[in-house]
């Protein structure tokens, strides 16, 4: 059980947050196991909703949550290859990456990581960088030869985040792996997260997103699934597209022992603290 004074939760909390009593009954609930956090790299681009998740970050870690941090970045990798002149092709919503792309993919991850990392720092939120040249954790194989060098995960190094957290760091994971002569792979950031989620045995996987989460057919928000009502989901077209290898990868981590796998809307200011930490919570939990 996670305890905090309340004069010290009138300091931590937000005052557009949770309400100090729902905090305080949400604590009770929590020990000291791993929150896993992916967060889209196209919520991030906003400037304000990236000082607010640094923000929440800080806040959970000083609450004694474990966060783990894991992101995206593809808007800052579209448009740094438009930049250069660098065609971007999609498959099934994974980026096709040649050896040209997947040098700028690296690079620009990288530098994103690294500026999280030093945002947290500045609220005196120590954390540390997990990437391919720094601490890699992820080795993987291809996952075929039309994607080029997208990888899929086969083992996570859970050593390194557990040195980390055990050193009071937060680790924050660039989704990039490498395969067994040191190349280096695009991963989907989803799919990373889920892959350690499951190695570390998380309490929850949180993925903020840029949907409010799972809608039915009259656009209203679906606030809990589980693996019968997905398939009925898929069946019927409510779940289409892009939303469809999101929701298998959550049921499979769901399936995996994880208590919980819930996709938020990154979009809303504190989301991740009113997710964990309030009645309402902020978007789609998926069950087994």
């Amino acid at each position: 059980m996670l305890e905090v004074k309340e004069e010290e939760l009138k300091k931590i909390l937000p005052s557009d947050g949770p309400s100090i009593d729902e905090v305080k009954r949400y604590l009770e609930k929590y020990n000291d196991e791993y929150i896993v956090i992916k967060c889209g790299g196209s919520v991030l681009v906003d400037q304000n909703l990236f000082n607010i998740f640094i923000k929440d970050i800080t806040t959970l870690n000083k609450l004694g949550f474990i966060p783990i941090i894991v992101h995206g970045g593809g808007k800052r990798i579209s448009n740094k290859l438009n930049e250069l002149g660098i065609n971007s092709e999609f498959i099934k919503g994974l980026r096709v990456t040649g050896k040209e792309t997947i040098e700028v993919v690296e690079k620009v991850l990288i530098e994103f990581n690294q500026e999280i990392v030093e945002a947290l720092k500045k609220q005196s939120c120590n954390s540390e960088t997990i990437n391919s040249k720094d601490n890699n954790i992820i080795s993987v194989v291809k996952e075929n030869d039309e994607l080029g060098f997208v990888g899929s995960p086969t083992k996570i190094d859970k050593t390194i985040i557990d040195k980390i957290v055990n050193d009071k760091k937060v680790p924050v994971i660039a989704p990039l792996g490498l395969d067994e002569n040191n190349q280096t792979y695009n991963i989907n950031a989803d799919t990373a997260a889920g892959s350690i989620a499951k190695k570390i045995e998380a309490r929850r996987l949180i993925i903020m997103s840029d949907v409010e989460g799972v809608l039915d057919n009259n656009e209203k928000l679906i606030s809990e699934i589980n693996s019968s009502s997905i398939k009925k989901l898929i069946e019927n077209e409510t779940i289409t597209g892009g939303m469809i290898p999101k929701i298998n990868n959550c049921l499979d981590v769901a399936s995996n022992g994880v208590k919980g796998v819930v996709i938020i809307d990154g979009r809303k200011n504190h989301s991740i603290l009113f997710e964990l930490l309030s009645d309402k919570g902020s978007g789609t939990l998926i069950r087994q």
